[in-house]
């Protein structure tokens, strides 16, 4: 890979020092850009041929550069003849115009370095083309060594050489004494033009009508570029010293022989003993065969033998060359009358065109395009010869690469496309309007196209409208969306509505259903439906083309129709088309049956839409009904239980400071557990629901009999005894702050706490003094307060008995009830107690409570204060009541001391503030 770039830098490297050193400070250089070199011609091929362009209008050029560097090795004396015969050859080029002759286009600059002169563009010279590659680049053009002539290129090539010598014989009196391949040189289009007049010989007596032309006699030491090539020359030019037009022909002859033979020619001459060479070639032509001419083709074969007769006379002349049935080819005659077109009227120029569409297809691509195709685009000019010349070019476009169509085709369409007459040049386009679309760059698309297929839309032929709706289908998928959505479909629906042709109305209406694919749904519902209502026309045909869009749009896959449009528009729209008195029984039908299609969907649609919102319904009402049952149970509390737990916390609370912010935690996890209930917990909710109902529902618990010890029937005193109990309960945790666990009854399954208040009927009694603040609490696993049949509250023996209350009690905790019964009994109920210990324990006093304020209470009313409700979390299933001992004393089963136990303070979760509760207990213990 490194050696082929070193390869390639190094050839473009000697390639600029060429054109450098050749050009450089010759005057051309001053109005022309000289570029790559390509090809080599004139005599010797002494001449490079250059690219170039004029600098002024950017025109392409072909620059001819002779290297002075090249005649060196001559004296003085030759090189200046060899230069004035370059420039003599040079000068008479410039002098002649005429197409079959190299046209110059800036005349001969001589520098120090280098002659130059400019023609119009050049491909090769003719012995390039046939493999004479000297005086070229070391790689060589690709272009030249790839090139392969054509029969109809060398046929009609052949043809312009002989136009060519007959302008000169007849025209010009003139003898050109050098036709050579090398003196034949090949255009950008491929035409076939002469040069090299170095040694053309003009006639002494032009005026006479037989002109006479001197030669000179054949020096063999002057240097060869001084010397015509005498393989191309006529025996009499060497052996008689003589030459009239027909030398040309003989070499003409050896032209057409050395083009069919590779350009090999007819005859190596010995330019050291050129008289020899030339007598020994005069006997082979004499007795010149068929066999040495085989490579020719047939019906030229003759003609080719005749050229190259000894006799100049029996030699035909350039014109009669110019008619021989060789040169009647097909191709080589388009050719012909194209190289003529400029002489042609329209009318002959019309006819040509329409008949060319025959013989392109017969013609090499190569042609076509260098020859044809800028002939055809030089008529654009002429807008009457457009619709003519058109068709052709779209044709050679189809064959072309895109690659070459945008270079050589899609400029000169430019100013077609904005030409709106005659109108003939848009129905070209629009029945080409596919391959433009496929070859045509986006941009230009945009640009050029569909601005011509939008006044089309717009033009006031109706022949063009429709022609233009039928057509715009077949390339609708090749239109970017936004020009369809915001250019065409605008311009179709304008024609729809203005216009005041039915055909251009139904095509329209044809036209947007075949193109209904190629849109957005949302595009189709909010602008192509809406836009059928606005359809003044009640035609048959109009209507069907209405009932074909809704169709299109009802049962395409990508499109559809939702139910609400199906309901609130097309269906409107829809069935008082469907009676029109215009429409047949088929048409009829049609409309039915896509009525019909429309409602079932809408139904089935709706139908499904609606049961699945009678499903949600249902399973919220489910969830609502779930939802209202559990926030029921949560937040149904009764007051009473609420009210004894939270005053039996503050209880706790005040004693003991720290076991609050416990007691808050714990109520915070308890209402989090609560929160999200399982499946367990919910149906022990609803047993405990059923078992609450059942117990409303019956009828109070009558008190047991214990029958081993005898009831009481003297009332109780209930203040001395609370007094006893306290007592009892201040040396307990002053004496003894921590209880073993062999004092427990580990074999009672629940603790209970029987507290029994007797109260006497004066109230003379002593005030309650404890030293109890009103905020305090106790938290009791369980409360279990049975009564007995005998025992009166309040000293009242007609007060009901309290219901039993059971609270969920831990059977890990022990129950202490004889070993507090044993230390209540051993106190004298009627003597006074020392309340200094308890006062100097639970700090500052409050105010006493009197009895009489106590007796005034309802005895059922407090007592309800302790009850917590029936079924509330923590209390399970059992029936609450109070329990009494076997003596009717109040026994409490503490285990420890429980007011500095911090577990027996902890806050319930459910528990709720009560007021009343607390004032009535501030009475009491106050």
């Amino acid at each position: 890979m490194e050696s082929m770039l070193n390869k390639l830098k190094s050839t473009v490297t000697k390639v600029t020092a060429d054109v450098t050193s050749a050009v450089m400070g010759n005057p051309v250089t001053r109005e022309f850009d000289v570029g790559r070199h390509v090809a080599s011609g004139g005599n010797g091929l002494a001449w490079k041929i250059f690219n170039g362009t004029k600098k002024s209008t950017k025109q392409e050029v072909a620059v001819f550069v002779f290297d002075k560097k090249q005649i060196d090795k001559y004296q003085k004396f030759e090189k200046d003849q060899i230069i004035d015969s370059l420039k003599r050859g040079v000068q008479q080029l410039t002098r002649l115009r005429h197409p079959r002759l190299l046209t110059v286009q800036h005349p001969l600059e001589e520098s120090r370095d280098c002659l130059a002169f400019c023609t119009e563009p050049v491909c090769a010279s003719l012995a390039n083309v046939l493999g004479n590659w000297e005086n070229l680049p070391s790689t060589g053009s690709p272009d030249i060594k790839d090139y392969k002539l054509y029969d109809v290129e060398t046929k009609y090539g052949l043809l312009q050489v002989s136009e060519g010598l007959s302008f000169l014989h007849s025209s010009v009196k003139m003898v050109h004494g050098n036709l050579t391949p090398e003196n034949i040189i090949l255009n950008k289009t491929g035409a076939w033009k002469i040069m090299g007049f170095d040694f053309c010989i003009p006639s002494t007596n032009p005026s006479e009508q037989e002109p006479k032309f001197p030669c000179k006699e054949w020096d063999p030491n002057l240097p060869s570029l001084c010397l015509p090539n005498p393989e191309y020359l006529a025996p009499e030019y060497i052996l008689s010293v003589s030459c009239e037009t027909a030398s040309d022909m003989y070499s003409l002859g050896a032209v057409v022989y050395a083009v069919f033979n590779k350009g090999k020619p007819i005859f190596e001459v010995n330019k050291q003993d050129i008289y020899k060479s030339f007598s020994r070639q005069l006997d082979q032509l004499s007795r010149l065969g068929s066999s040495s001419l085989q490579n020719i083709p047939e019906e030229v074969r003759e003609h080719v033998k005749l050229l190259l007769n000894v006799t100049p006379t029996v030699r035909p002349d350039a014109d009669q060359m110019t008619k021989i049935p060789f040169f009647d080819d097909v191709g080589a005659v388009t050719l012909q009358y194209f190289d003529s077109l400029f002489q042609r009227d329209n009318l002959q120029k019309s006819q040509f065109f329409k008949g060319l569409p025959k013989v392109l297809p017969k013609l090499p691509k190569r042609v076509i395009v260098q020859r044809i195709l800028p002939c055809l685009t030089s008529e654009f000019v002429n807008p009457d010869m457009v619709p003519f010349v058109l068709p052709n070019v779209l044709l050679i476009a189809e064959e072309c690469t895109k690659e070459e169509y945008v270079k050589l085709i899609l400029p000169e369409l430019g100013p077609v496309f904005k030409q709106q007459e005659p109108i003939q040049i848009l129905l070209i386009f629009l029945q080409k309007m596919d391959l433009l679309l496929t070859k045509t760059p986006p941009d230009e698309i945009k640009n050029s196209v569909l601005p011509m297929v939008y006044r089309a839309l717009e033009a006031p032929s109706i022949q063009i409208q429709e022609l233009c709706l039928n057509i715009i289908p077949t390339f609708a998928n090749l239109i970017d969306y936004p020009s369809m959505k915001n250019s065409l479909i605008p311009r179709i629906k304008n024609a729809c509505l203005q216009t005041s042709s039915l055909a251009v109305r139904v095509n329209s209406l044809v036209c947007l259903g075949k193109i209904l694919e190629y849109m957005d749904k949302w595009f189709v519902l909010d602008d192509i439906l809406p836009f059928l209502q606005q359809i003044p026309s009640k035609e048959p045909a109009v209507l069907m083309g209405i009932l074909g869009i809704y169709k299109c749009t009802f049962t395409h896959k990508k499109l559809g129709i939702t139910k609400e449009q199906l309901a609130g528009k097309v269906l409107p729209h829809l069935i008082p088309l469907s009676i029109e008195n215009n429409l047949n029984f088929n048409q009829f039908n049609s409309f039915i049956s896509v009525i019909k299609e429309m409602l079932h969907r809408l139904e089935v649609e709706h139908k499904t839409k609606l049961e699945q919102l009678h499903i949600m319904q249902e399973q919220q009402k489910s969830l609502d009904i779930t939802n209202q049952m559990n926030t029921s149970e949560e937040t149904k509390i009764p007051t009473a239980g609420s009210q004894i737990d939270k005053v039996f916390n503050n209880i706790g609370t005040d004693l003991l400071t720290g076991s609050g912010s416990d007691s808050k935690e714990n109520g915070i996890q308890n209402m989090q557990k609560r929160a999200s209930l399982t499946l367990e917990e919910k149906q022990k909710l609803a047993k405990e629901q059923e078992q609450a109902q059942k117990l409303k529902s019956q009828q109070p618990l009558k008190p047991q009999v214990h029958t081993p010890v005898a009831p009481i029937k003297q009332t109780k005193d209930l203040t001395e005894t609370l007094m006893d109990n306290m007592s009892s309960l201040t040396s307990l945790s002053v004496n003894s702050p921590q209880i073993s666990a062999s004092t427990s009854f580990s074999s009672v399954p629940n603790m209970g706490m029987g507290m029994v208040f007797s109260t006497p009927v004066d109230n003379t009694k002593r005030s309650l003094t404890n030293g109890l603040t009103a905020n305090m609490g106790f938290q009791t696993p369980a409360f279990n307060l049975p009564t007995s049949a005998n025992q009166h509250l309040f000293s009242s023996p007609g007060t009901p008995a309290a219901a039993q209350m059971t609270l969920g009690t831990p059977s890990s905790l022990p129950n202490l009830h004889r070993r507090a019964s044993a230390g209540m009994s051993q106190q004298t109920p009627h003597r006074p107690t020392d309340m200094s210990a308890l006062d100097s324990l639970f700090g500052p006093q409050k105010p006493k409570v009197s009895m009489n304020q106590l007796s005034q209470q309802k005895p059922n009313q407090w007592l309800n204060q302790f009850v917590p409700p029936q079924g509330s979390p923590g209390t399970g299933s059992s029936v609450m009541g109070t329990q009494l001992n076997m003596v009717g004393q109040p026994a409490f089963g503490l285990q420890g001391n429980p007011f500095f136990n911090p577990q027996n303070f902890a806050q319930p979760a459910n528990m709720t503030s009560s007021s009343s509760a607390s004032n009535d207990l501030k009475d009491l213990f106050g």
